[in-house]
């Protein structure tokens, strides 16, 4: 039995969220279950919830590599989300001991109207960084994106590759104690998708913990040494 406290302990975790525009339940019930996942139900407000995570218990220790593994809408990204802090349990817990870098969504809180170089600032700042920190950090983000005299254009001229080098560069410049990924990061051409790649590998080599969800199972098998499978948001394995 290990000893060592966990890095992520979730205990009885269940999610559940509304789902509004839907007048009758027998009819959408099958439709919703195929192409969402979890348990479709009436609450005891009549109002239509999926419960996406069902009573889920888990402890990850320093030097698990987690891949989760099942379906769409089998609850992984439900409980990456969770463990990031993004969704709030409807009952049980979960208990983080460590900083987290959360590769779900990257470019979600760049502004458009704002340049390149702002929005480093900005995304800087909402990740708790110091003005001095940020401003230490600016020209290795920089380098690394690759955007030159682009960091001083407004985000809205900028390609969706570009944005993403951007949004890439910033999420993955502080080292974390966890690192959450929600499928395997390929962003720009091949020398820049390269670059990633070992910027990745970088990052969970020095964190204490990493969880992906990803189709990718060659992959998944290259980087990890835990393997939990979903369905209908529970936990049905867990082969290490």
């Amino acid at each position: 039995m290990k000893m060592i406290k966990p890095i992520i302990d979730i205990n009885n975790l269940t999610i559940e969220y509304p789902v509004y525009g839907i007048r009758n339940l027998s009819l959408k019930t099958k439709i919703f279950q195929d192409v969402i996942g979890g348990s479709l139900f009436k609450n005891t407000n009549n109002l239509i919830t999926i419960k996406a995570i069902e009573n889920i218990s888990l402890k990850l220790y320093p030097g698990d590599r987690v891949a989760l593994i099942g379906h769409n809408g089998s609850g992984k990204s439900s409980l990456l989300k969770a463990i990031a802090g993004i969704y709030s349990p409807t009952n049980g817990s979960i208990n983080v001991n460590g900083s987290i870098t959360s590769m779900l969504d990257i470019t979600i809180g760049l502004n458009n109207d704002s340049t390149g170089l702002e929005n480093i600032i900005i995304s800087g700042l909402l990740m708790g960084l110091s003005k001095e920190k940020i401003k230490g950090l600016k020209d290795e983000i920089i380098d690394f994106s690759g955007l030159n005299d682009f960091i001083h254009l407004p985000l809205r001229t900028y390609s969706s590759g570009m944005a993403m080098r951007l949004a890439f560069s910033i999420a993955s410049t502080i080292s974390s104690d966890i690192i959450l990924i929600d499928e395997w990061i390929s962003v720009g051409d091949s020398e820049f998708s390269l670059k990633v790649k070992n910027r990745l590998n970088e990052m969970i080599m020095k964190s204490k913990v990493m969880v992906i969800a990803s189709h990718d199972l060659e992959l998944c098998q290259k980087i990890c040494n835990k393997f939990i499978h979903l369905e209908n948001g529970r936990i049905t394995s867990i082969d290490e």
